[in-house]
């Protein structure tokens, strides 16, 4: 074996133990809850000494935000991807619903870290915010603005506004699932969740008098 191909295998066994470190923290703090997890249990569970943990994060926090800023980013990146699979705005954010609800549906650990643990500190929610969320929310403004453009999507609303109503939804649907812990298609739930959040509850025929009675509310400042 060359120097390059022991470099590389080097390498790999390098990524997986880390990849084993993380997935062990979700496993951890998911069950024990972050402030009461001890770095020993993670290394436990992952199957590697306690020191080893220190060669690839510098401790708990290290390891919640890396978890964040690697995990998650690698599911945006992927919900990038796929929406090229579409064109209009309003498939596109269909498309980035379900990819949002699939994700956190199909792992319950990681979604209690997401939903629960991460938000027990004003420091790692400013991070979190500064980092992944940053990066998502860019993805959907991006959307919005398309369909803005394009005409689907009402030009008259502020794209942040949108922004964080769409994000809103999907993160109270996977709390309530998290909590509620009954077993269902979480992302089954995407296509209604984006065709209320477009469409609204109203039915056709008292949509248009509602909206001009909203729009006539906002201008007297009520």
């Amino acid at each position: 074996m060359n120097e390059d191909s022991s470099e590389a295998m080097g390498r790999r066994r390098s990524d997986d133990k880390r990849r084993r470190i993380l997935e062990a923290a979700v496993k951890v703090f998911a069950r024990k809850g972050y402030f009461a997890a001890r770095v020993s249990e993670i290394a436990q569970r992952a199957g590697v000494a306690d020191g080893t943990i220190y060669l690839y994060f510098r401790g708990k926090e290290d390891i919640l935000v890396s978890l964040f800023d690697e995990v998650m980013s690698e599911h945006v990146e992927r919900a990038r991807e796929e929406m090229q699979a579409v064109e209009d705005a309003p498939s596109r954010l269909r498309l980035l619903a379900e990819h949002h609800l699939r994700v956190l549906g199909a792992d319950r650990d990681l979604a209690v870290v997401f939903q629960v643990e991460l938000r027990q500190s004003t420091k790692f929610m400013e991070r979190f915010t500064a980092s992944w969320l940053a990066r998502y929310f860019d993805l959907v403004a991006s959307v919005i603005e398309q369909g803005q453009r394009e005409g689907t999507l009402r030009d008259d609303l502020p794209r942040k506004l949108v922004t964080k109503a769409f994000f809103g939804t999907l993160d109270e649907l996977v709390t309530s699932w998290v909590v509620g812990r009954k077993d269902y298609d979480l992302a089954a739930l995407a296509g209604p969740a984006v065709d209320l959040l477009l469409r609204g509850a109203a039915t056709a025929g008292a949509a248009a008098p509602a909206r001009r009675r909203l729009a006539l509310a906002a201008r007297q400042g009520r």
